[in-house]
């Protein structure tokens, strides 16, 4: 076990009180990430723990404590913060040594998009390196929203000529019934997270008229048949829910100068049971593959309310914990015998 002793300065009780959180739960937030304890005195700090993970947890402190001065934290802005700074990473491996192993941003006109963590670094620079490229894992590690803003990336810097936006239209467990209005408006529902991240790229107006124009294209994935895609930027959201005809139909759409970005977290499958998935499947088929590249997401990756973490470790130890050929409320893919298949982060 080792001390690190530290001295914030200049000393604020505004700050101080903003660094450490109602009852210290900021400091308990940083302990309970890193495996340390922390105590203080004012603005005297002390962090005990192993080597690396004290030195983590002073370096962090200092950071936060820049912040506090600044900006109000809350334990959402802590556990940002401790995504962007790579804690999840083995602790003998220096953070910033991490994030100089990849691009630190995606650039749009309006705003930039940093990776948080190690495996968003790695995906950004898949997306950029590979011509297919699969980002899989649990929901909140930021599969779709970096792909959106790779995309809007790419069409600013005219690599690409237009955004296609693909989605099953697959319902989660429920029965929706007919839904009204034209093509667009039929599928929009379906696409929402990733208009959403256009919307904050783009802004409304803009995106709206880029749609008109067809340089952003909606498009249910039963009408991408026959079609040849060239200087596209071609997402496919929720690919878990896809068959294995409907996935191999939309990778083979590529034209020249296209890029593909295919995103799914393969413990939520919403197709008919023994329906086997068309990503589960592609999983088996493609690594290897010169050009291809996959990004595995893990729990630890989450970067949405801090509960949404808990909750997937939670699910994935029951899914570990259930034995084979046990039938699993919710794994559509899944046949007997076949156990859940943990990606690796």
């Amino acid at each position: 076990m080792e001390t690190e002793e530290l001295l914030l300065e200049p000393a604020d009780n505004r700050v101080l009180a903003n660094l450490c959180g109602q009852r210290d739960e900021h400091l308990r937030q940083i302990e309970q990430r890193l495996g340390i304890q922390i105590s203080n005195r004012g603005n005297h700090f002390r962090v005990i723990g192993h080597a690396t993970a004290a030195r983590t947890g002073a370096r962090l402190l200092r950071e936060l404590f820049s912040l506090a001065a600044s900006e109000r934290l809350d334990p959402q802005r802590i556990h940002v913060h401790l995504q962007e700074s790579a804690v999840n990473e083995p602790l003998d491996q220096p953070a910033d040594a991490a994030a100089q192993a990849a691009p630190d941003t995606v650039r749009t006109r309006r705003t930039y998009i940093r990776p948080r963590g190690a495996n968003q670094r790695a995906y950004i620079t898949s997306i950029r390196e590979n011509d297919l490229c699969f980002g899989i894992g649990p929901a909140g590690t930021g599969k779709t929203y970096l792909a959106v803003a790779s995309a809007v990336e790419a069409l600013e810097q005219e690599r690409v000529r237009r955004i296609v936006l693909v989605r099953p239209a697959v319902e989660a467990g429920e029965r929706l019934g007919f839904l009204p209005g034209d093509l667009a408006q039929k599928v929009d529902p379906y696409l929402r997270p990733m208009y959403d991240a256009l919307y904050e790229m783009l802004g409304f107006d803009r995106v709206a008229r880029l749609v008109e124009r067809n340089v952003i294209e909606v498009a249910p994935l039963a009408y991408m048949r026959g079609r040849s895609l060239n200087e596209s930027f071609i997402i496919l959201d929720e690919a878990q829910n896809t068959t294995i005809e409907q996935m191999k139909m939309l990778l083979t759409r590529m034209g020249f100068g296209s890029r593909v970005v295919v995103t799914g977290d393969i413990t939520q499958v919403d197709l008919p049971r023994r329906q086997p998935s068309g990503l589960r499947h592609v999983m088996q088929v493609l690594p290897g593959v010169a050009g291809v590249s996959f990004t595995f997401f893990s729990p630890k990756d989450v970067v949405r309310h801090a509960l949404v973490q808990r909750i997937v470790e939670a699910y994935e130890a029951s899914e570990q914990a259930t034995p084979a050929g046990s039938a699993v409320a919710g794994e559509g893919g899944a046949v007997d015998g076949e156990q859940e298949q943990s990606a690796p982060g």
